[in-house]
């Protein structure tokens, strides 16, 4: 084993704790991440607007990584990085975190995130689809079923919402970028195997997914003179203070926990369990901004949250 990836495991062994459910409690950890991280985006977005959130949490994840992988193993990056890697993880990025995450902001502000969130059961859905049609691999009736109970799941909870006119248009809109935030994330994911698939680190590879995505992000900012706003933005604390929340919960603590989840636990309940922030988002939504919870929208929950579970556990 080389020597970052020990010092890795004793780090993240300090972090949680030598228990017995290590993988189970940072996959429990992680969707409890997600979901407050989804909240705080919300009200930095609402209140200083989403690409601006996502360019600022994109450099303040790039600091809390670089510092974590330099503090872990004595460099930002291995000496293994080639231009392979590079090229996959960087495409990977600028899909998951420049398009997807933009999207999925913007679903944020039109939906909350508990909509939002709900549109990320998709993920393994279209990365199910994708590797079926791009990687061969093998679609069988087990996971067929499991895509259309999630997609009954979702359409359930979508289609129960009344609104005006008015308010359909914002909300349908806000429903297809949390699709398309869906789509990013699940393109980003499969892109991403490419690299993982030849033993890279997986730290090491969220760095230069993350990098490639901020580098494009604040290229079009300076393009659109757009970056002194941006900077700007951070005068206001509150949004700041959410900002920095929301990119410590998610795209650092969070995804780390993933990780280690994923290396402690069965992928398929690992999985599961990070698939919980929709249900988790139902009574924080609640008593954070006030939503109105029908029966519809928990049993049209359950039902999508049950149909991801079916993907990764048969």
């Amino acid at each position: 084993m080389l020597k970052h990836e020990i010092l890795d495991s004793l780090c993240t062994e300090r972090i949680i704790g030598m228990s017995g459910y290590l993988g189970e409690t940072a996959a429990l950890g992680t969707a409890l991440c997600w979901s407050f991280g989804s909240i705080m985006f919300t009200i930095s977005s609402r209140r200083i607007g989403h690409v601006v959130v996502n360019r600022l949490r994109l450099v303040i994840s790039l600091v809390l990584l670089l510092t974590t992988h330099l503090i872990i193993t004595g460099s930002f990056l291995p000496a293994s990085t080639t231009s392979y890697h590079v090229f996959w993880f960087a495409v990977s990025g600028i899909i998951g975190f420049a398009i997807g995450d933009t999207l999925l902001f913007r679903s944020f502000v039109l939906v909350g995130p508990r909509m939002a969130m709900l549109m990320m059961c998709l993920v393994p859905v279209f990365g199910t689809v994708t590797a079926w049609v791009f990687l061969n691999q093998i679609l069988g009736t087990t996971e067929i079923i499991a895509i259309i109970i999630t997609l009954v799941g979702i359409s359930w909870v979508v289609l129960e919402r009344t609104t005006d006119a008015h308010e359909r248009g914002h909300y349908f809109v806000g429903i297809i970028c949390g699709i398309g935030g869906a789509l990013g994330q699940a393109l980003g994911l499969v892109l991403s195997k490419k690299g993982l698939d030849t033993g890279y680190s997986a730290l090491a590879g969220n760095i230069i997914r993350i990098s490639a995505a901020t580098i494009i992000m604040w290229l079009l900012a300076f393009s659109q003179k757009k970056a002194g706003v941006t900077v700007k933005a951070m005068r206001d604390t509150k949004s700041a203070l959410a900002t920095f929340g929301g990119a410590f919960l998610g795209p650092y603590l969070g995804v780390w926990f993933s990780l280690i989840a994923v290396q402690y636990a069965y992928v398929g309940i690992a999985a599961t369990l990070m698939a919980l922030p929709p249900i988790f988002l139902i009574p924080l939504s609640r008593w954070i901004f006030k939503e109105k919870i029908t029966v519809g929208a928990l049993l049209g929950t359950i039902v999508a949250v049950a149909g991801v579970a079916l993907i990764f556990l048969l």
